[in-house]
Parts: C-alpha cells; structure tokens; sequence
C-alpha cells in the first residue's frame, strides 16, 4: 500500500494503442477523510434548501455537461476506449436524469398522509446523510449520475470513489457540480486505492453506500458496511438471458440481441449475454445473428462511424479471449470473430458461439466482452428453465411476435430485475434499475432509486 505521506499517481494509459495518458496524483488518507468531512458541513446546510432551490442547481448541472459533452466523451476515449458517439450519447443520458429528477424529485419525496383516523399523521422522507459512491470504470459517467442526480436531490451529499483507469472522468463529474454552483465541497471525488475504502466506509461521517462492480467487490463492501450498520445498495454483475420463441421475427429478434450484446463493446452489466432459443428456430437464429454481429466492425473510437471500440485493458481482453478458447475446447462452436487481432491495443471482434452448454464458461460465466453465446431450448418452459438457472438475475428479454404471451414471460416468469419485451434492456432516470441474486440489490432511478437513501420516517400529530 502507498504510504500516506506520498499517496501513489493514478496513471492512465489509451486503450485503444496502449500509449500512456495523463497521470493523476492520488490522495492520501488523511485527505480522502477531510474531503469527508467537508461533504458532511457542506450536506448539513444542503439538506435544509428547498426543491426549487437544489432542481435549479441540478438543471445547471445537466447545461453543464451539455455544453463540455465532447471534452467529456473524448475523455472517456483516451481513459477506458468508449467510442466517441457512445460517449456523447452517455453525456447526453446524463442531463436528462439531471432534468429528470429536477423536474421530479419533490413529487417523489413528497409527505404522504396515512388515514388514522383520528391524529394527523403522514409519512416523511428525509436525506441520510453523505453516500460514498464506489463506481465502475464501463460507463464513467453515467454510473456516477444515475446515483448523484437522485441523492443531491433528495438531500444528500455525496464522495465518490472511481475506477482507478479513469481518474480523469472522477475529477470532471466532480468539477460539473462545482461549476453548476453547487455548494463546496457537496460532491467530492477521491482518488484513492481499493484497498483503503473500508476506512471510508467506517467513516462516521459516512451514512450509506452505493456500489457498482463484481460480485466480489459486492461482498466486500457489503461485509463492511454491515459491521458498520450502514445501507448499501448493489449493482452487480449480470449474465442477461433473452429468449428467442418460435414464433419471433429471427432477422428482428437478431438485431436487437445484437444490440444488447455489443453496447459499450460488450462491457455491461445489463448487456445481453445469453440467448436461448428454441430450437425450431435456432439454425436460422445463428445465421441471422452472425449477420447482425458482423456489422459490428473494429475501428477507431474517435471515428463517429466505429460502432465497436477497443476493451478497456489488454487483460481484460485476454480474459475474454481465454474464457471463449475454453468454451471452444469443451464443445461451442465458434460462428463469428474468436481471434485476437495483430495490432497494438485491446481489441477483441464480434463473436458468436453456437452449441454453449452447461460446463463451458459462456454458458456459466459472465463474459465482459463482446461475445455471444447461442443456447438451444426444447420450448418455452425449458428456455425459461435455462434463463433462471443463472446466479445472475440483472436484466432479461423476450422476443416473441405474440405480445400478451411476452408480457406475461417477462413479468411473471423470469427472475431478473427487468424484463423487456421485443427490446434489448437499458437503464433509464425514469424506470426502477437493479436486479435480484448475486445481481445485488436495492434500486436506482425512479421514485424507488430516489427513495433508497432517505429515511422513510412516520410522523403522528395530536391535537
């Protein structure tokens, strides 16, 4: 571990090439604490403005990222390899959840009276305090938002602590809400290692904690945050199933598993991961989806026109590249890509493995990369069966031409926090976004995201 005295330089390095980037100097302990402190002064005067006053500030947030949108999306190019349309789009996302919850958040929040009959009574919610935030390097910013938008607007302050590859996003969220005129020090980024969160997290000044990242990083928190009897909420990894029925649009159902599969390159949580398809179907299923990943070409993620980037690391892609070799070796079938091109960067191509089965890691294992695995089911129950039998629980699909039976699988039938019907699933500031299993737990965004880090507390009048 660094020593506090001499905090280590966080150091970035272009995915795309591998030639290194700016470096960030870190902070020290002692330095992360006082950014603590500052944000628990700084949220005691906060949490008594009032809606208008923090939905005024927030909408200034969401003209600010609007206005520095492409020096913010070519950050994300030179830290993590996004591609400069994805990030534009992801800055975009990211004030209109600013505006959404401006617009919203004393609806929301609003007191709800309980019929006593008698006494008044209704129930209030209340900021907690300061939430650290622990946030994932896949989409730097809006992974930020999608918790920072809803937390200042209910009261809270907030510290985030980023991915370690993109030091250089973490202090541009924090620089939006300085220039946006949110109060100093309200929101505060911290650079500093994994390995000294717990010592945030016992922080007294600390009241809950939200996380983004694997299921290791999950429990870790989760573990200290119990000691510590603070909440959390978890956004974990995903291996997102999507069944393809017999009587689906195949070219239709492909593009959209397609997309699903390749946003953000494949390094999602929520990106599709599985698709199960019965088997009538399944042959035309595999022609049709390599035909709609073969559009995905390699390119430079500065070019408006690349629609697939570099991975974040090297490491990650040889990761990604054991794990489809694996499945190879014990019997998927390699449709599409599964070769690691000769050029310098992290690059990986589109894959499509047919015949995944259980025992092979793209049928088991999350794969954070741009390959999909083709399931063949008997029928219906036997693909839900399949889809369920994950750890994961994130998100879901359904491609059928028959709407009321989509419904029906994707509300009643699958175990997932979200389930979309003849659409590849994503996040939105209006929609409750979370999942179930060792997908973590809690929401964000929406009325329920917004409400996890209040108290809900009960208030009786007597006359």
């Amino acid at each position: 571990m660094d020593d506090e005295s001499t905090p280590g330089a966080f150091k970035t390095t272009d995915p795309s090439t591998l030639a290194p980037g700016k470096s960030y100097p870190g902070h020290s302990a002692a330095q992360a604490a006082a950014k603590v402190t500052r944000a628990a002064e700084a949220q005691r005067g906060w949490r008594r403005t009032g809606f208008d006053e923090r939905a005024r500030l927030m909408r200034a947030a969401g003209g600010v990222l609007r206005r520095r949108r492409d020096e913010f999306a070519a950050l994300m190019t030179s830290e993590m390899g996004k591609t400069v349309t994805d990030g534009r789009a992801e800055i975009d996302k990211c004030a209109s959840a600013c505006e959404h919850f401006a617009e919203h958040a004393a609806t929301y929040l609003a007191r709800q009276d309980v019929d006593l009959g008698g006494p008044r009574a209704f129930v209030t919610f209340n900021p907690l305090g300061v939430v650290l935030a622990v946030m994932p390097w896949n989409f730097p910013f809006w992974q930020v938002f999608r918790f920072a938008a809803p937390g200042l607007m209910a009261g809270n302050g907030a510290v985030l602590k980023h991915a370690s590859n993109v030091p250089g996003c973490a202090l541009a969220i924090e620089s939006v809400f300085g220039e946006a005129g949110f109060p100093a020090g309200l929101f505060a980024t911290v650079l500093i290692r994994s390995g000294d969160v717990k010592a945030l997290i016992e922080d007294a000044h600390i009241a809950a904690v939200t996380l983004t990242g694997s299921v290791a990083a999950g429990r870790s928190v989760a573990t200290v945050a119990g000691s510590q009897l603070k909440k959390c909420v978890l956004e974990l990894g995903g291996s997102d199933a999507y069944l393809v029925l017999e009587d689906a649009d195949v070219v239709g159902a492909a593009k959209v598993c397609a997309a699903a599969r390749m946003v953000n390159a494949g390094q999602s949580c929520i990106a599709g991961k599985r698709f199960i398809v019965v088997r009538p179907l399944r042959e035309a299923f595999e022609q049709a989806l390599v035909e709609a990943m073969r559009a995905y070409r390699i390119g430079d993620p500065r070019d408006p026109d690349t629609r697939l980037g570099p991975l974040q690391s090297v490491e990650a892609r040889d990761q990604i590249h054991e794990q489809v070799q694996r499945s190879v070796a014990k019997g998927a079938k390699l449709l599409l890509g599964g070769a690691i091109p000769d050029q310098p960067g992290a690059w990986y191509p589109a894959t499509v493995l047919g015949n995944v089965r259980p025992g092979q890691p793209a049928h088991d294992d999350e794969v954070f990369g741009p390959v999909a695995a083709v399931i063949e089911a008997a029928d219906e129950e036997n693909a839900i069966a399949i889809a369920n039998a994950s750890e994961f629980g994130l998100g879901s699909g359904v491609l059928t031409r028959d709407l009321a039976r989509g419904e029906r699988i994707a509300a009643d039938a699958l175990d997932a926090g979200m389930s979309f019907v003849n659409d590849n699933v994503r996040s939105d500031p209006r929609m409750p976004f979370g999942g179930v299993k060792h997908s973590g737990y809690g929401r964000e965004c929406g009325d329920f995201g917004i409400r996890e880090f209040v108290n809900v507390k009960s208030v009786l009048v007597k006359a």
